[in-house]
């Protein structure tokens, strides 16, 4: 059993870090169920592992979090609908790498919920958008904007921190940073796209599509 979680308002990160810390080691240790947490957070940058300060460009706009999760400084705020997974990897076949594209496949087939087609691109973290209508990059090849995050830590084989989508965010609050250290592409969300899409749709695409995606436990996926 999985249960889920939706948080109304505004999540302080330091509170979220304390919840999914104390529900972790209850999982570990089988006195708690996996979950799934829905919030919003207040306007906020955090630092994973492999944040590099020179991508922070405007380090008095809000405040930063330095945090233990993967991955370098990514925005959170209202309009983007965070999502913390607690989830015990360890019965989810032992295989990161698996666990992270079941991830992805997750975020690409909540978006597909909605007629877009979300792609992963080797070398940029995250899930990415076509976009066609803007000028093609200097090498020739289309522009894409990133609409969802991803950054996880495993502690004996149960995860925590997980993904983000991006609803309806203040996408300038995103050039405070450079995102995920990625500066040739941009970053996008559903309203952006010009889709009327609620955060209410986007939580009900999220639970449809972890039933299909990531419910079941199952071995580890090949290469």
């Amino acid at each position: 059993m999985v249960e889920w979680i939706t948080t109304d308002g505004l999540t302080d990160y330091d509170e979220a870090v304390a919840f999914m810390e104390a529900r972790v080691a209850a999982i570990e240790v089988g006195e708690a169920e996996e979950c799934v947490w829905l919030l919003e957070h207040p306007p906020m940058y955090t630092a994973g592992t492999s944040a590099k300060r020179e991508d922070l460009k405007d380090p008095d706009r809000f405040p930063v979090y330095p945090t233990k999760r993967g991955g370098q400084y990514t925005y959170h705020g209202p309009g983007q609908r965070v999502v913390y997974v607690m989830l015990d990897v360890g019965k989810r076949g032992r295989d990161v790498r698996c666990f992270v594209r079941d991830l992805e496949a997750w975020v690409i087939a909540t978006l597909a919920e909605f007629n877009l087609t979300g792609h992963i691109r080797d070398g940029r973290v995250g899930v990415w958008i076509e976009r066609p209508d803007k000028p093609r990059l200097p090498a020739g090849g289309m522009a894409e904007d990133k609409i969802a995050a991803l950054g996880i830590r495993l502690r004996k084989w149960v995860s925590f921190h997980g993904l983000s989508i991006n609803v309806e965010p203040d996408l300038s609050h995103f050039d405070g940073i450079v995102p995920c250290g990625i500066t040739d592409y941009g970053v996008t969300s559903l309203v952006d796209l010009g889709l009327p899409v609620t955060m209410d749709d986007v939580d009900v695409a999220l639970r449809r599509s972890f039933e299909a995606v990531m419910a079941t436990p199952r071995p580890a996926c090949a290469d």
